[in-house]
């Protein structure tokens, strides 16, 4: 039989390494357009399945469509659920981004259904295709070292135990969700509005002040600059069905009678 390495995590090393990685969200669950989307430069595509009618068979195959490309998949669960994030890590997905985390004891429930017994919970299977069929010798052991748990703040409650969140072992970055932020805050559909651009840039600030890397998705190009300088290590900077949308839509216009 044929051994394998274990996978290296790109994307985990940039965090560790403090570099500025750019992403893009995928809310299409097709394999078809995460492989047209893969080669477009960016660091990491977000493949979604909180906020899209994605799934675990629909991430299969994007995940084999993006794996050719120099380019690191993270994928969001529906929801912070052991066997959601058993079956992600078990088709291969190596980091997670975990919606709505609202308390350190949500976020070690997210850690302990990362790691196997027993410092965790997941389930243990030699066949999978994170094991390659069984072909990366100590898969089990070595998991771990490659796993990248990202958890993600996005109301005013998580925000007032921002540190607490943070400071959880096993916790690699810290993401902020602007939109249900906005939400939470009274401003719903306004993430642009002041009250809440100030809650993010306090939150990037508190995260780096914890030592822990900083995430948001903004498709505002000012903005995303602006989070950029202010420190966030993993930046998502637009959303592959937003782009879609508004890019026909505006060639319509330039056309239309």
């Amino acid at each position: 039989m044929t051994a394998f390495t274990l996978p290296r995590n790109a994307f985990k090393a940039g965090l560790a390494e403090g570099r500025s990685q750019i992403g893009l969200w995928s809310a299409i669950p097709d394999a078809f357009v995460t492989e047209a989307l893969a080669g477009a430069g960016f660091d990491w595509i977000l493949l979604d399945t909180e906020h899209s009618p994605g799934d675990v068979l629909t991430v299969l195959p994007q995940l084999q469509a993006l794996a050719p490309y120099d380019v690191s998949p993270v994928v969001r669960p529906a929801v912070n659920d052991p066997v959601l994030i058993k079956r992600f890590l078990d088709i291969g997905a190596q980091t997670l981004l975990i919606p709505y985390v609202q308390s350190a004891d949500e976020a070690r429930a997210a850690v302990a259904a990362m790691r196997y017994p027993p410092r965790g919970i997941r389930g243990v299977s030699a066949l999978t295709r994170a094991t390659r069929f069984g072909r990366v010798p100590d898969y089990a052991r070595d998991a771990e070292r490659e796993l990248c748990l990202l958890v993600q703040v996005e109301t005013r409650e998580a925000l007032d135990r921002l540190e607490e969140i943070a400071a959880v072992e096993g916790v690699d970055g810290v993401f902020i969700g602007p939109a249900d932020l906005a939400a939470s805050l009274g401003h719903v559909g306004e993430a642009g509005h002041p009250d809440v651009v100030v809650a993010v840039v306090d939150a990037i600030g508190r995260i780096r002040g914890a030592g822990k890397p900083a995430g948001i998705l903004t498709p505002d190009k000012t903005f995303a600059k602006r989070c950029i300088a202010l420190g966030t290590n993993f930046t998502a900077v637009g959303v592959d069905i937003g782009l879609l949308a508004r890019q026909t839509e505006a060639l319509a216009r330039e056309f239309a009678p």
